[in-house]
């Protein structure tokens, strides 16, 4: 079994998550996303909206700014990206949906839907029907969109019905401009050659676990098997499967306390260059034991956490900088005074914070560029804003 050396694993890791590569020189198109999707899998979803929506943000640590519109449109482009259960709700390739169909198929109604269903024995049918025959629709465009009655806990009717017909992949999904999903049935939004290849249980396991494998480039089999949110007892097995095949290579990393994967075809770059924030939600931080034991980092965010216990803000971000974890930002944006609002910034043990300093204050001037904000503002909380603001002052 190979010994990979800390410093390599890392590079390895951000070379695999697209780090290594330079951002483009001209204007970012379709082209540029695809490659970003590539890389990456899936663009997780999450409706927090602090600074700016965080499934932008992957494109623009990895391709700087960009039209964000231009992007919207792209995402929901027929027949090339859905949105599914991928990791937790994620934009994906629709190619990937055939390997996600036992998941589909493994639904069974939860509470609400239980007793929406109870309440009213039809809801989910009818609602299909409405989308096969109007859509594609917005819960609000359902006839009974509006209607919260019933036992649900103010949960609108159509929007329990919607949910249930995207988890068992009898209707499709994609977000607008304004991040509300869009429905239609899958076979409509899909192509039917996607929709047709059919893959068991067994290989769909197999397929998503390399491609785990790929993104991430080295991991433990906790980190293959959280990236599509895999059974851990269903799939350890088949990462062994997978190494016995010579698909995968067993390798140790000093200080992991377990053994790692790695993919045959992982590139080692040789440097890691410039400087972007990340979103919690990036695949590169997303799993907080991973962050930790690669970058040295033990990062949280702590929008659930009251305020006054918060180490580093309400939706702190991990700043990398040629190659490393070195500081955390907790940013807002206020849009009406065109503010982008640095509310705590905290350079991590061990930097140097003069050069952090100055990253840092050179990338929210692009940032705030991108987001269309005229000034940046600094508070005082941490040990960052004090060089920070004199360098934006």
């Amino acid at each position: 079994m190979a010994t990979i050396s800390p410093d390599r694993a890392r590079r390895i890791a951000l070379g695999s998550q697209g780090f290594a590569k330079a951002r483009p020189a001209g204007n970012v198109t379709e082209r540029h996303f695809r490659s970003v999707v590539s890389r990456l899998g899936l663009i997780q979803l999450d409706s927090v909206n602090v600074a700016v929506r965080s499934h932008y943000m992957p494109f623009f640590a990895r391709l700087g700014a960009y039209d964000r519109e231009r992007l919207d449109r792209w995402l929901a482009t027929e027949g090339e990206m859905a949105e599914y259960w991928g990791h937790e709700a994620s934009a994906m390739p629709v190619e990937l949906i055939p390997y996600l169909r036992w998941r589909m198929e493994d639904m069974h109604p939860w509470g609400i839907v239980r007793k929406a269903a109870d309440h009213d024995p039809d809801l989910i049918d009818r609602v299909h029907r409405e989308v096969a025959e109007l859509g594609p629709l917005r819960v609000s465009d359902i006839a009974e969109g509006n209607d919260r009655t019933g036992p649900w806990w103010g949960l609108g009717k159509a929007k329990i019905a919607l949910e249930w017909l995207l988890a068992c992949g009898r209707v499709t999904a994609w977000r607008d401009h304004r991040f509300a999903r869009v429905y239609d049935i899958t076979e409509r939004r899909i192509p039917a050659a996607v929709l047709s290849h059919s893959v068991d249980r067994h290989e769909a396991h197999r397929h998503l676990l390399l491609q785990s494998a790929q993104h991430h480039g080295i991991g433990t089999a906790n980190d293959l098997i959280d990236y599509y949110r895999l059974n851990k007892p269903r799939s350890r097995p088949i990462l062994e499967e997978l190494a016995g095949e010579g698909l995968l290579d067993r390798v140790e990393v000093p200080g992991w306390n377990d053994p790692a994967y790695m993919h045959p075809a992982a590139v080692t770059p040789r440097t890691i260059r410039g400087a972007t924030l990340l979103s919690p939600f990036d695949p590169l931080v997303w799993e907080r034991a991973r962050t930790e034991r690669i970058f040295g980092m033990r990062y949280r965010i702590e929008i659930y956490v009251p305020k006054e216990r918060r180490e580093f803000g309400y939706y702190s971000l991990p700043f990398l900088v040629d190659g490393e974890l070195v500081a955390r930002v907790d940013l807002k944006a206020d849009r009406r005074a065109s503010v982008l609002m640095v509310q705590s910034a905290h350079l991590q043990q061990g930097q140097n914070l003069d050069r952090v300093a100055s990253a840092l204050a050179n990338h929210l001037e692009e940032m705030a560029s991108w987001l269309g904000m005229e000034t940046i503002s600094v508070t005082e909380w941490g040990d960052l804003t004090g060089p920070l603001a004199r360098l934006l002052s």
